[in-house]
């Protein structure tokens, strides 16, 4: 009896340490100047209500390049930085529309499920360098336009957004 009761007590306290204790995979708060927010729909958060990241918290992600041409610049580019579908999955997202905005105020749609349809990246480097303000950064949601040829489209190219500052999840 005494060994049975032992044990609920043991069990019972490792059960309470692990449910006060925040899991491996939390989001945490960000160190560096906070450069994407992401608010709405999602599930795991980091300050009031909504996930903000350095670009840190992004790098630490699994990142992804590619190479490809866009209608903005003459030549190909090559574009570094996590898959939109891995920031998203950090936050729990559960939304089904994705709203970017820019620092510039320029606002698009996204359906959530491009995420998942194609490697889109929240780009943080082109070409293996920063993206600075001034030359479309700190990020850009960039598709892989040159993988699919459904890609080669404006309403794809309309849902890329440079100088990326926030997303919303609806």
């Amino acid at each position: 009896m005494h060994i049975i009761s032992f044990l609920s007590r043991w069990i019972a306290r490792i059960t309470a340490l692990t449910l006060v204790t925040a899991p491996a995979w939390a989001l945490q708060p960000p160190v560096g100047e906070v450069i994407l927010t992401i608010s709405g729909k999602i599930g795991e958060t980091n300050r009031d209500n909504v996930a903000v990241f350095d670009l840190e918290m992004l790098q630490k992600l699994p990142q992804q390049t590619f190479v490809t041409k866009t209608p903005w610049d003459k030549k190909p580019a090559k574009f570094t930085g996590p898959l939109l579908r891995d920031v998203l999955s950090a936050v729990k997202s559960s939304g089904k529309t994705l709203t970017a905005l820019a620092l510039n105020d320029y606002k698009t749609t996204i359906p959530a499920e491009d995420a998942n349809l194609f490697d889109v990246i929240v780009a943080h480097k082109i070409d293996d360098m920063a993206i600075s303000v001034r030359t479309k950064g700190p990020l850009f949601i960039i598709y892989p336009f040159d993988s699919k040829p459904e890609l080669k489209a404006s309403k794809y190219y309309g849902r890329s957004a440079w100088q990326l500052k926030s997303i919303k999840v609806e």
